[in-house]
């Protein structure tokens, strides 16, 4: 009798969009232009400025780089609770590193990052091996990041020397075009998207990616180890998470052990409103894009308006019941066709 060989995993192959995609991606950029011009018009003198502009786009950074953590997990048909209390610890761990530690800060960057990837990791872990569902395993992690955060920093903020460690401040408030104000943390944010589109696109990690979130028992039965890709594409998103860490801990000159809580939630609604199924197996980073800009555009738009705190929650909460809504019909339509 002949023994049967194990299954060797596909060659990665280019993942095409759907003209569904497309349209989706359209309607999220027309809403975003919409979005903008009511704005405009509600506040010609302030917010259409380029000063403002660039506000946005500075503030479009952290939500940003969570949002495209988040879209490689959504994609799993999985969900990542913790990207907003994990940056933040990441941020106290990144000071930890710089200031406490005396850790050069090209060395604590790259430690910090790699810390995001280890708790996007231990998620991976307790969700693909341990069996967890995703919500139960990063509501967990998010407490245990919380309380940690707080633990390590004492409950204190964690400052930045601005001469001893201007390079780290600069990573994120600085600009390296000539004769511009157009902060580093945006170019950041481009290089991290276009990094995300390769992965999701162009490699094993973003076909297996959108496999596992079609059918990952199907997926599992075709060969391919779909607990180890799990845990990968978990870490992956860690590491932008240790990314977003840095950007906010630079941009504010400190660590602070309480910020980070409800990032999560504008991370998952910037995800869905730029297309990404919450039912898993596709996404686009481009879309993502879209909708963590059209977060940002909105946020903006309504402290310039002078909107109370309690009914920018209220409205922000109103898009993403909205957009999940949006979300579950175009599910049942697909399920019917």
């Amino acid at each position: 009798m002949s023994t049967p060989t194990p299954a060797t995993e596909p060659a990665p192959k280019i993942a095409r969009i759907s003209w569904r995609e497309r349209v989706q991606q359209l309607m999220a950029l027309a809403g975003l232009v919409l979005i903008f011009t009511v704005f405009s018009v509600a506040s010609p003198q302030i917010f259409p400025q380029y000063s403002n502009v660039t506000t946005i786009l500075f503030s479009t950074t952290v939500v940003g780089l969570l949002s495209l953590a988040a879209t490689l997990v959504i994609i799993t048909s999985g969900i990542d609770l913790s990207v907003g209390t994990a940056m933040t610890l990441a941020a106290v761990m990144s000071a930890t590193f710089i200031v406490n530690w005396h850790i050069p800060v090209w060395l604590g960057i790259i430690m910090t990052i790699l810390f995001g990837g280890l708790v996007g990791f231990v998620n991976g872990f307790n969700v693909a091996v341990l069996r967890l569902p995703p919500f139960i395993a990063t509501l967990a992690m998010m407490l245990v990041a919380q309380g940690l955060a707080l633990v390590i920093s004492n409950a204190r903020p964690i400052y930045f020397d601005p001469t001893e460690h201007a390079g780290y401040i600069w990573l994120s408030t600085g600009s390296i075009i000539p004769g511009t104000r157009f902060p580093n943390a945006v170019l950041v944010l481009a290089l991290a998207a276009v990094v995300a589109y390769v992965l999701l696109n162009k490699t094993l990690l973003g076909r297996y990616d959108i496999s596992i979130g079609s059918n990952e028992e199907a997926t599992a039965l075709s060969g391919i180890n779909t607990k180890k890709w799990l845990v990968v594409i978990y870490a992956v998103a860690g590491l932008f998470v240790g990314l977003a860490s840095i950007m906010i801990s630079a941009r504010l000159g400190s660590a602070q052990p309480a910020t980070g809580a409800g990032y999560e939630l504008q991370a998952i609604a910037a995800v869905v409103i730029g297309g990404t199924s919450l039912s898993g197996g596709k996404g686009t980073i481009v879309g993502t894009i879209i909708g963590a800009l059209i977060i940002s555009v909105i946020n903006n738009g309504l402290q310039i308006l002078s909107v109370r705190q309690e009914w920018q929650n209220v409205i922000l909460g109103l898009v993403i019941l909205i957009v999940v809504f949006i979300d579950q019909l175009r599910a049942r339509r697909a399920a019917t066709t």
